[in-house]
């Protein structure tokens, strides 16, 4: 439990420039997508947006969310952080974080559709899923923040 309480900060920033990493990744995959709806099948451009579709999720997106989620988690668990009793904030939080995972995970099926030439979706469906992590992004900001409960 010492180490916890002696590495708290640490943890604290990674975690930090973890979420940073996903949250980038989960900005600009549906903007891709967006793009990449307009790319005739088969072409140099499809080609290439599926390259950087698949490293963005890949290389980036998917280690930085378990970064985020292992650091998150020594968080929590350092003693003294969190009282479970007294604070529904950290409940809203790690729903809202579950919620971004599944988001997460909707993305990467997504890649792999675009992959195969198989998306059925259109760009307009991409343009407004691009808000759906803005906004849980400022939930949880305002939550960690303010906590209001």
């Amino acid at each position: 439990m010492e180490l916890l309480a002696d590495g708290y900060l640490w943890f604290k920033a990674i975690h930090i420039i973890a979420v940073i990493s996903w949250m980038a990744g989960l900005l600009y995959l549906p903007r891709l997508f967006v793009y990449h709806c307009s790319a005739e099948d088969g072409s140099a451009q499809s080609e290439t947006f599926k390259v950087m579709e698949r490293r963005l999720y890949k290389a980036i997106m998917t280690p930085a969310m378990l970064v985020a989620w292992v650091f998150g988690i020594l968080l929590i668990s350092t003693p003294g952080v969190i009282d479970w009793q007294m604070q529904f904030w950290i409940y809203l939080k790690l729903f809202l974080v579950i919620l971004l995972s599944g988001f997460h995970d909707f993305l990467g099926r997504q890649v792999k559709l675009f992959a195969k030439d198989e998306n059925m979706r259109p760009a307009r469906f991409f343009r407004m899923i691009n808000e759906v992590p803005t906004l849980v992004m400022i939930f949880i900001v305002i939550l960690v923040v303010v906590k209001p409960f």
